[in-house]
């Protein structure tokens, strides 16, 4: 069974208050999008609930978007323009243990950049960033508190050559993956294990064709050719184990993970028309689904945790229970966006928005709200260019007047 993890999960709502008078402060809900132009180097935020824009940052080049547990940023990756930037999301939760306060400002791109050839890879974990710079075959480790503060002074980590590689902050160790002796064009061949003085530890943990990580729980798992190689802290240091693919799985292999909130599991793509739910602690860990038609782009419910969504060409969404393993509900929402031609043209991204799903329509300019609880189609809002990659901010807790 998929293993329940006890996380806080923070209930969402579109824009909502709940009068608490007697302390003087009242319950919100509150979400904002960041969505980076397809073409234009271009990140525009919108406030859900007024669907208005609160911010529109220039960049150097279009960017690929990420955000981290801690709601306090979105960094948005320019490979074209080598540098990584931080955009202060605008919304604070303050932990008090019996429950969280929800501060709003406006959003603001922040001076502080890291900047190298061709970043690519984003990671964080429990406050430490990794980057890894294709370019250069350097991982750049900084702390997101330092980064926030105004100090994006980096320490560097510089491996045989450069590839494109991906390096995973965990604790005082780093993971960075090895290319290949033979081709570093090709995919690394498999994790080295770094202290904190720099030196690598033991030797080369094997993960033939390396690409994709993501982590759910106290778990990272990373791609490989064979199966997920699964990482863990451990006293001693990072503790590492493939969990091989099944001789009964067709041929295939995931290169995207997605990490499950609150429950233990990945979902992974498999090919172009399936993906993979996969869980460590089941008898048959690997579990395909098979798609209506070539997969697009796929995100998880950190909310619903039995729920995941799944974009397919034909314009499609459709829910996934990752419990029952079967999709249970369709809605046609687009145009159809085929997956032929090159990887990078305009395609729909999704992103997880407390009761909603925003799906970007880059050919339409225009995000597509649906609700999660019905799946029907909530309301458009326009875009101006092209939107394309998309992450949402925010949550819920106290406002104190």
């Amino acid at each position: 069974m998929l293993r329940l993890l006890h996380h806080l999960i923070l209930p969402a709502m579109a824009l909502s208050f709940c009068a608490t008078s007697a302390f003087a402060e009242e319950e919100a809900t509150f979400w904002r999008l960041f969505v980076a132009d397809h073409a234009k180097p271009l990140v525009t935020a919108i406030d859900l609930g007024t669907d208005q824009v609160s911010g529109s940052f220039e960049l150097g080049s279009p960017a690929s978007l990420y955000t981290t547990p801690s709601k306090a940023a979105v960094y948005a990756v320019q490979g074209e323009a080598d540098r990584v930037s931080a955009i202060a999301s605008g919304i604070a939760l303050g932990d008090h243990g019996d429950h969280a306060d929800l501060e709003v400002s406006a959003p603001k791109l922040l001076d502080a950049n890291v900047t190298g050839d061709k970043p690519v890879h984003f990671v964080e974990h429990h406050g430490d960033i990794a980057l890894f710079f294709d370019g250069e075959g350097v991982a750049r480790l900084l702390s997101e508190k330092d980064w926030l503060g105004g100090d994006a002074a980096t320490r560097d980590l510089k491996v045989a050559a450069p590839h494109h590689g991906v390096a995973a902050p965990l604790g005082q160790y780093t993971l960075i993956s090895r290319p290949s002796a033979e081709d570093p064009k090709a995919l690394p061949v498999g994790i080295d294990v770094y202290g904190a003085d720099g030196t690598t530890i033991g030797d080369l943990h094997a993960c033939p064709d390396l690409h994709g990580e993501a982590s759910s729980g106290d778990t990272l798992a990373i791609a490989c050719a064979a199966g997920l190689l699964l990482v863990k802290a451990a006293k001693d240091g990072p503790e590492l184990q493939l969990l091989p693919y099944s001789t009964s799985l067709p041929e295939g292999k995931s290169t995207t993970l997605l990490g499950g909130v609150a429950m233990q599991y990945w979902l992974g793509n498999y090919g172009a028309d399936r993906v993979a739910i996969i869980d460590p602690s089941a008898a048959e860990p690997f579990r395909l689904v098979d798609l209506p038609s070539r997969r697009v782009h796929f995100a998880i419910d950190p909310q619903r945790v039995k729920y995941a969504y799944v974009f397919t060409e034909d314009g499609a969404l459709h829910r996934l229970d990752v419990v029952s393993g079967a999709i249970d509900k369709t809605l046609q929402l687009t145009e159809p966006y085929s997956m032929d031609r090159e990887w990078s043209l305009p395609r729909p991204r999704l992103a997880v928005a407390g009761d909603h799903i925003a799906v970007t329509d880059p050919l339409a300019g225009a995000i597509h709200l649906v609700d999660a609880e019905s799946f029907t189609l909530a309301r458009d809002i326009a875009v101006a260019g092209a939107p394309y990659n998309i992450v949402a901010v925010g949550g819920s807790g106290a406002t104190h007047e």
